[in-house]
């Protein structure tokens, strides 16, 4: 190893470490849950993740089996997975992933009945809305942002509907601009949808989690690339500190 690269690696080591330690401390920063909202888990609960890409994380969808590390993809969901299995070994949970690749919350909608109403979750976990706006840029998706909120809506309603004791939790959608995919364009415009589903999460009693807050307070402790690699995926870092903030919204 030449001098040049070992002191890119030992920078780049030093810069793992620093980020790595400092990952509660960035979520407890940015999230402040109330104690009383706090999901509370019951014995033999069932968790499901849902959402698009940054849910799905490559995860093998044929796999149908919960708390299996294939089924749960590679992204933050299998992270927070882990630390609830951890924590509740005495519970003996189930914890699924349905997070799909692409999806807008149209297409939730359309598989909701297989991917949520057949597993009868006790708590459901929701990350969608990049999609609903990122496709419209290349012209092929025509919907609004009023198009994200009457969507949400009307699936959460249904949801309530068919799952009356059902826990919510929100994920909000977010960007790091900068990085690769997410330049000027995206804005004011997909800030609307951030606040749109902060709106449908007060509306539905839903837990919120404000990952918007949560990137943006990490990058006081390093750059975008670092935490994702196109400003909408997370990398490794960034999906554990996804994982963080999901997890501090379990009592």
């Amino acid at each position: 190893m030449n001098v040049f690269n070992r002191r890119n690696f030992l920078r780049n080591v030093s810069l793992g470490s620093m980020a790595a330690i400092s990952i509660p401390n960035i979520v407890t920063a940015a999230v402040a849950v109330e104690k009383s909202k706090k999901i509370g888990l019951k014995k033999e609960g069932i968790i499901l993740f849902q959402g698009d890409s940054i849910t799905d994380a490559g995860r093998k969808r044929d796999n149908n089996e919960p708390n299996n590390s294939a089924a749960l993809g590679s992204g933050y969901a299998l992270m927070a997975a882990s630390g609830l299995l951890r924590r509740n070994a005495d519970k003996n949970l189930k914890i699924y992933n349905k997070g799909i690749s692409g999806n807008k919350v149209f297409q939730l909608a359309e598989r909701w009945d297989n991917d949520c109403f057949a597993i009868k979750p006790d708590v459901l976990s929701i990350l969608v809305g990049v999609n609903d706006y990122w496709h419209t840029l290349n012209g092929n998706y025509k919907g609004t942002v009023q198009t994200y909120r009457d969507d949400y809506n009307k699936l959460l309603d249904r949801t309530r509907q068919q799952l009356p004791d059902v826990q919510l939790i929100i994920g909000e959608p977010f960007a790091v601009k900068g990085v690769s995919a997410v330049d000027d364009k995206w804005y004011p415009a997909f800030d609307e949808y951030r606040v749109a589903a902060k709106e449908i999460a007060d509306k539905h009693q839903a837990i919120f989690i404000p990952y918007q807050a949560i990137f943006d307070k990490a990058l006081q402790s390093a750059p975008g690339a670092y935490w994702t690699g196109d400003g909408v995926h997370p990398s490794v870092a960034g999906a554990q500190l996804m994982a963080e903030a999901w997890l501090q919204c379990i009592k």
